[in-house]
């Protein structure tokens, strides 16, 4: 049956006079062909500032496999990946379930897209996530492609809803690059240059009580927008807090926006970084690792009230709608992605994992005096460093950070990868900070390479002058090249 398939699929491209080519696509021939050109190509045809970048810090690798918590280069170094594509990886890179999933979806010749048409996937995958999030109250789901497009998504639905056009966001919040999401990102070196954006949204200090309540006493505001523990420098907001927050947008008719596309799919130990606090968010924003991190995917969820409010009639029934919502890929990979989770107890590992890395570092904060502050729950941590105490590398300190307030963690970052093969990044602008996020199947093993390379590192660290010291002086040079070339 299958062959005369083909043939009558063949019969039919020729009646038509429709030209295809019968030679298979060889993926392998490609990679083979450009392998080791990779920042060539990307500084010809993409980004040749980013190229450069990556070519400073040493982050010019040739990777030729991932796998699990496991990335592999052209020359077989494994690396110890803790940064996890900034967090699409809950699961590890590949996860055999999720692949297969794509596959079967692959080998059916499933009618994608049809866009007239109620998928059965994404009814599947909107069902689980409704059963998956806080509330009993009645819920539904928009599909989107990326974390931006979901508070894109937010804003929007919000405003329909209330009538309202103002928008509150915390100090330090990172929502997206997208204009209305670039709108509620906090980060300066984000926004520089993209002006004037949207007027109407107002930041105030994280865990500030009285500035919330006096902000939204106004009446005036559509939704409160916050990451339950911020992205930009792992700032977990007080528990308490966050109920004080549900309180004032429930008295005052604003809807509380949980953003959990990076702390959510059991990053923190939970499978939403909100649940720690028991607070019930009106939506709830998904994206990163619902798919495994295999295709482009994001998911609002929340009150049906809310939908309904944008959704209002029959003739506004796609009022709000994008080309590859419910995309059969998305959609699969975002099953599977729950399954996997329950099925390999991800969620479980996070919280032992993180609370056994994060004891040890903090147990370290006595014997490095460059070390300042650990924090962050499951496994999204942070270590941020302080100034010493001792003279000399009072003096290397000082040096750093008059040339740039960011050398000194990407100092650390550097050898890591260097000498350690272990991939992390710095937390943030301007920040002694660097972040931890490696994938939810980190073990034991894992944690004690870090440890003993971190503990490393950090005795280069207090040796001045030293290895480290002379990382941060190549750095001085590229960061005063910088400024030099500013334009006056």
């Amino acid at each position: 049956m299958g062959e005369n398939r083909h043939i009558i699929s063949f019969v039919f491209l020729e009646k038509f006079d429709i030209r295809v080519s019968m030679k298979r696509f060889d993926l392998a021939q490609t990679l083979d062909h450009y392998r080791g050109k990779n920042f060539e190509l990307h500084s010809q045809y993409i980004n040749p500032a980013f190229a450069k970048v990556l070519k400073i810090i040493g982050f010019d690798r040739f990777y030729a496999s991932g796998k699990g918590q496991y990335l592999v280069d052209q020359q077989g170094n494994q690396y110890l990946d803790f940064l996890a594509g900034y967090g699409v990886f809950n699961l590890g890179r590949n996860h055999p379930y999720v692949n297969d999933a794509l596959t079967q979806l692959l080998e059916m010749d499933f009618p994608n897209l049809v866009k007239m048409h109620a998928s059965e996937l994404a009814g599947v995958l909107a069902k689980m996530l409704v059963e998956k999030t806080p509330g009993r109250h009645e819920k539904r789901v928009y599909f989107g492609s990326s974390g931006s497009e979901a508070v894109e998504t937010a804003l929007k639905f919000c405003r329909a809803a209330t009538g309202r056009h103002k928008t509150l966001y915390l100090k330090g919040s990172y929502h997206g690059l997208t204009y209305g999401s670039l709108s509620v990102t906090a980060d300066h070196h984000f926004r520089d240059g993209f002006g004037p954006l949207l007027p109407e949204s107002k930041a105030i200090e994280r865990n500030d009580m009285k500035a919330l309540e006096q902000e939204l006493s106004t009446k005036q505001y559509s939704c409160f927008i916050v990451e339950p523990i911020q992205g930009k420098g792992v700032y977990v907001l007080d528990d308490s807090y966050l109920m004080y927050a549900k309180e004032l947008c429930e008295r005052y008719g604003t809807y509380f926006v949980a953003d959990e596309i990076q702390t959510g799919m059991g990053r923190s130990g939970k499978f939403l970084a909100i649940d720690y606090s028991e607070v019930i968010p009106d939506l709830v924003l998904l994206s990163k690792s619902l798919s495994g991190g295999q295709v482009p995917v994001s998911a609002v969820i929340g009150k049906a009230e809310i939908f309904d409010r944008v959704f209002s009639s029959l003739d506004r029934c796609v009022v709000h709608s994008n080309t590859f919502s419910q995309n059969a890929m998305a959609m699969v990979a975002g099953i599977a992605s729950l399954q996997v989770l329950e099925n390999d107890a991800l969620i479980e590992n996070s919280f032992q994992m993180g609370q056994l890395l994060k004891n040890e570092l903090i147990a370290r904060i006595d014997r490095f005096e460059l070390m300042s502050t650990v924090r962050g729950r499951g496994l999204l941590l942070a270590i941020e460093f302080g100034r010493p105490k001792s003279l000399k590398l009072k003096l290397g300190w000082d040096l750093l950070h008059k040339a740039d307030q960011g050398l000194f963690s990407q100092a650390i970052v550097m050898p890591l990868m260097d000498e350690h093969y272990i991939l992390t990044q710095v937390a943030g602008h301007e920040m002694d900070v660097i972040k931890l996020s490696p994938p939810l199947c980190l073990n034991q093993k894992d944690v004690e390479r870090f440890l003993a390379s971190f503990d490393q590192v950090m005795e280069d660290c207090h040796r001045f002058p030293g290895p480290i010291w002379d990382v941060g002086s190549r750095l001085i040079k590229h960061s005063l090249k910088k400024e030099m070339t500013q334009p006056a």
